[in-house]
C-alpha cells in the first residue's frame, strides 16, 4: 500500500514538473519573445512619421512612412514643384532607381532593414497628390547576391 502511495506521489510529482515546464516555456515564448520585425517597423515608422512632413530637398517632401505586410517599409514623398504631365516617369526612375539602391546599400540607418531583407518602397506623387511612381527595392536587389 505504501508503494502504490509512492508511486502515487512520483506521478503527481511528475506531472507537476512538465505542466510546471510547459508553462514556464509558454510564459517565455509569448511575455517575454523579443518584438516581431514587423513590430520593429511599425514602431519606425511612427516615430518617423512624428517628424512628418518634412522636407528632404527642394523639391520633395516625404510625407509619412508606413510598415505594410509582407516585410514592407513605404516611404511616401511628394514632388512639391512638379506636376504628372510635366515627368517622364520611365527617365524619373530610370534616374532615381540606382540612387535609392545605393542609399539602401550604403545607409547605416538602413542596416537594420538590410538584415531582416525588408523590401524598400518609394512612392512618389505630385503637387495635386496624383500618382508618378513607386520603386521598389527587394533585399535581392540590394544585397550582393549574384
Amino acid at each position: 500500500m505504501e508503494e502504490s502511495k509512492n508511486n502515487k506521489k512520483s506521478i503527481n510529482t511528475i506531472i507537476g514538473l512538465a505542466v510546471g515546464l510547459i508553462a514556464f516555456f509558454l510564459i517565455k515564448q509569448f511575455v517575454f519573445a523579443p518584438p516581431s520585425f514587423d513590430k520593429v517597423m511599425m514602431k519606425a515608422a511612427s516615430e518617423m512619421n512624428e517628424s512628418c512632413p518634412i522636407m528632404v530637398d527642394q523639391n520633395t517632401r516625404l510625407d509619412n512612412a508606413v510598415a505594410l505586410p509582407g516585410n514592407i517599409l513605404q516611404y511616401n514623398y511628394t514632388l512639391v514643384s512638379w506636376i504628372r504631365d510635366s515627368i517622364d516617369i520611365a527617365a524619373f526612375n530610370e534616374y532615381m532607381f540606382p540612387m535609392i539602391l545605393n542609399n539602401i546599400k550604403t545607409n547605416p540607418e538602413l542596416k537594420v532593414y538590410r538584415d531582416n531583407k525588408t523590401t524598400m518602397a518609394y512612392s512618389y506623387k505630385d503637387m495635386n497628390g496624383e500618382f508618378i511612381s513607386k520603386i521598389s527595392i527587394t533585399a535581392h536587389q540590394y544585397l550582393d547576391e549574384d
